[in-house]
């Protein structure tokens, strides 16, 4: 009879899986990233590049939010864009390569920080 302990650790993490899901909060640059992914500003850049990296850390969370694309898996896409360095910020149809500060990407593109 294992039937009865069986049901009660399921539900116990059926319970927990729900309250995990329930916990997440939004992340500090949510309305500045969709602003960004809004105004059709991309940032080109690779998983290996440490810029990118650093990149990827300012945003937090929220970065989940950006038009991303990784140059390793879109070679083409990249060479369209003429990215010649990583990570490399198109927004309004000018190129910014380097890590750039939120402020400075939110006052190129108009959106509130």
């Amino acid at each position: 009879m294992m039937r009865p302990a069986i049901f009660a650790v399921v539900a116990a993490f059926a319970v927990l899986l729900v309250l995990s899901g329930c916990s997440s909060k939004p992340g500090e640059f949510d309305s500045l990233a969709q602003c960004l992914s809004e105004k059709g500003v991309i940032m080109y850049g690779t998983e290996w590049c440490p810029h990118c990296k650093d990149q990827k850390q300012l945003f937090g969370s929220s970065f989940e939010y950006i038009n991303y694309v990784n140059c390793d898996l879109n070679r083409k896409a990249c060479a369209d864009a003429e990215v010649q360095g990583y990570p490399t910020w198109v927004i309004n149809g000018e190129s910014f390569a380097g890590t750039r500060a939120l402020a400075e990407l939110a006052a190129r593109s108009g959106c509130a920080e």
